[in-house]
């Protein structure tokens, strides 16, 4: 059976998410998304389990679906992030880790054995003084179904290789269970092309997921795979990276993402590697160090020349979110009323949203929407685009139409 699946996403119980991160809105929003596999998010936390419990039955081996719920049902699948800050190596390191288990029982194992080393109250995030190495091993011994990933791992702030407070390989991490690790999230300042020209990334299945703090966010980044529907087959096609299996990631443009180029957000300052390196990483205004992005540490880790792809690697597709497309096909912010009208028009007509960006002819388009809105989606589908490489926390800026194209459709009033 072909899915798309969103591993990665957060409940109301982490820091800085919306209160509608609910079990029954994420849900309608995943069928609005047309994502049919969900992660839960935020396992650990004992309230948001309380709800899992509560609020979802099993459905297929290892996944869930709301309860009392008949007929096309989104799926949920046990997941959670956890945040470990220690010392290594004489450096402070900051690694952020996704975790997917089989069963009820199994996650509530890893919570006890997690409670014993801190506060899973705090955040649905929790912050662990916890080894990565040591969670991997808390987590693999409490069962071997059990997924390990490292999360994002390119960002510089919390990642297996980010520069600020990450490693330079798998290995220097986790020691004696990197023979464990079987995958990579990819995250949303790099895609597969990038990452491929790692040692890890030529040999690590590469996936996506939106790390959503809000509803609309999910499956701006997914999995697509075609096989059996429940958790050991989700977790053998990661594994295996079988492209019969493990059809195609789909990704931001990671232009896009807020920590693609280096940077300095407090002075304005966004560099390409080659500029940092003039300037020795330095902020020429304040004099202070660059927060150095995804693809200066590409760079520096990269053992594969630039367009090297594995034989056996699964493919990719960038996307632009639908409602952004359409902001900019109407010339207006995307968080406007008419927006949200072309939006709930389209995937109502359409079905979701994901198929819509991939997937529906132009003539559908048109007859949805309007030319104008049509057109912008072929040109992202076709990578079409321009993009103002995000920095330093700072999203990257996608242009789809120019700036004369703009103006002339204005003029015109086609768009209202």
């Amino acid at each position: 059976m072909r899915f798309t699946a969103d591993l990665h996403l957060h409940s109301k119980y982490s820091r800085a998410t919306s209160p509608q991160m609910e079990l029954i809105t994420l849900d309608r929003w995943a069928r609005i998304k047309g994502v049919q596999v969900l992660g839960t998010g935020d396992f650990t936390h004992p309230y948001w389990m309380e709800d899992i419990k509560q609020k979802l039955e099993p459905a297929e081996e290892g996944f869930f679906k709301i309860k009392k719920q008949s007929g096309e049902f989104t799926r949920f699948v046990l997941t959670a992030e956890i945040s470990c800050i220690y010392s290594k190596n004489d450096r402070v390191r900051k690694v952020h880790i996704l975790v997917l288990a089989p069963s009820i029982e199994t996650a509530e194992e890893i919570n006890k054995e997690l409670s014993k080393k801190g506060n899973l109250f705090a955040d649905g995030r929790p912050i662990l003084g916890l080894d990565a190495r040591e969670l991997a091993g808390i987590v693999l011994n409490v069962s071997e179904q059990c997924m390990v990933i490292p999360a994002h791992v390119m960002t510089p702030w919390f990642a297996l290789f980010g520069s600020k407070s990450g490693f330079d390989s798998l290995e220097e991490c986790f020691e004696e269970y990197s023979d464990s690790i079987f995958a990579m999230e990819t995250g949303l300042s790099a895609d597969p092309a990038m990452i491929w020209r790692l040692e890890e990334g030529a040999r690590l299945a590469l996936v996506s997921n939106s790390d959503a703090h809000s509803p609309a966010n999910i499956g701006r980044e997914a999995n697509v795979f075609d096989t059996a529907m429940d958790y050991r087959s989700l977790v053998a096609a990661i594994k295996d990276k079988d492209k019969k299996n493990f059809l195609y990631t789909i990704e931001f443009f990671p232009q896009e993402g807020k920590y693609h180029y280096d940077g300095h957000r407090a002075c304005g300052v966004c560099f390409s590697p080659a500029e940092s390196k003039k300037g020795n990483n330095v902020c020429p205004n304040c004099g202070r160090p660059l927060t150095i992005g995804v693809l200066n540490r590409i760079e520096k880790l990269a053992r594969k020349p630039s367009g090297f792809q594995p034989p056996n690697a699964p493919s990719f597709k960038s996307l632009v979110p639908l409602r952004e497309i359409i902001a900019e096909a109407l010339n207006v912010g995307s968080k406007t009323k008419k927006v949200k009208e072309y939006y709930d028009a389209l995937t109502g007509k359409l079905g979701g949203e994901l198929k819509i960006l991939l997937e529906a002819s132009r003539e559908e388009l048109d007859s949805a929407s309007t030319p104008e809105i049509a057109e912008g989606i072929i040109r992202v589908r076709e990578g079409r685009v321009t993009i103002e490489p995000g920095y330093d926390g700072v999203y990257g800026k996608v242009k789809i139409f120019s700036s004369e194209e703009n103006r002339n459709l204005s003029k015109q009033g086609i768009l209202l």
